[in-house]
């Protein structure tokens, strides 16, 4: 295929523990033994979290993309630093041992009065959703998407935008790291279907370290429908696909708004999708496997591009 020419309050203290984390206390700091909260037990232990308020136990709101229940140490720091959304709750293990990460996310909930809650790990265990949530869960206000047009738009600084457009990646892992991968490149927004696709799980959120918090996120009907918008709106759009004859290290990406576009993990890119985009290309190969795992050929794609405007 042919490629189209593409247009033109009080803080606590943040120093190392000297010992582990233990549940109880219903101190409201870091002196006098422990972490204000909850006991280990679960039970009201006579202490409030957060400056007064009591850990909320009431379900979030809904959200067609997700990202509410947030797993992992660097995902969780990354939620509390941001601060792009409220955070209605953290949950530590209790017994863990000195860590710099675990101590900077509870100097952060103080300062945002944020309820912190230390649990047997059995407790937070249960409640993950991930294999290893590494002692740390947070319970926040779910992601909101924005509009496609706000993503086709230059940033405040007159960046022109760099999309990613995950065409149905369905496993939460690939997702994860291609959005990690992503937010390191530089992309300025993700486009995700409504339907078959993976949302922002707890799974997703974790493997993404803490990706998502800088990422604005379109949710669309469909990903056809939406290069066609995105063509509108002056988008250059590149399909990746490995039978493709083109080299994507011969395309000009490094001018211009351009977005990216990955397929599904079994089938690639749907045949309606790849005759909407732009310009089809490949990744050359000099092995004998026939493709790349869709996040690592999203990786390096995004990261031609972020070379190329490099350059500039």
């Amino acid at each position: 295929m042919s490629p189209r020419q593409p247009p033109r309050g009080g803080t606590r203290g943040t120093g190392s523990r000297s010992e582990p984390r233990r549940g109880g206390g219903g101190g409201g700091g870091r002196s006098g033994g422990g972490r204000g909260g909850v006991g280990g037990g679960g039970k009201d232990g006579g202490g409030k979290d957060g400056g007064g308020q009591r850990p909320d136990r009431r379900p979030g709101p809904r959200s067609e993309l997700g990202g509410d229940q947030v797993e992992g140490r660097r995902a969780v720091l990354e939620l509390l630093t941001v601060g792009r959304r409220t955070v209605r709750r953290i949950m530590l293990a209790e017994d863990q041992d000195p860590s710099p990460q675990l101590d900077r996310i509870e100097e952060l909930a103080g300062r945002m009065r944020v309820p912190v809650e230390t649990v047997p790990r059995t407790r937070l265990d249960s409640q993950a959703r991930t294999e290893s949530p590494q002692g740390v869960l947070a319970l926040a206000r779910p992601l909101e998407p924005v509009a496609l047009e706000d993503l086709a738009a230059p940033d405040r600084h007159g960046t022109a935008p760099f999309l990613l457009v995950a065409a149905g990646i369905t496993d939460p892992r690939n997702l994860g790291a291609l959005l990690r991968s992503a937010e390191c490149a530089g992309v300025t927004g993700v486009v995700l279907p409504r339907h078959r696709s993976a949302r922002l799980s707890p799974t997703v959120t974790k493997t993404a370290a803490g990706a998502i918090e800088h990422l604005p996120f379109a949710v669309v009907g469909g990903v056809p429908a939406a290069l066609s918008e995105l063509r509108d709106l002056g988008v250059w759009s590149i399909g990746l696909a490995g039978e493709a004859v083109q080299s994507l290290y011969d395309l000009p990406l490094g001018e211009g708004p351009v977005a990216l576009v990955v397929g599904s993990e079994e089938k690639g890119l749907a045949p309606l999708v790849r005759r909407r985009c732009d310009a089809v290309a490949s990744i050359p190969q000099h092995g004998t496997l026939p493709s790349l795992n869709v996040g690592v050929a999203g990786a390096v794609a995004c990261f031609e591009v972020a070379r190329q405007r490099s350059l500039r």
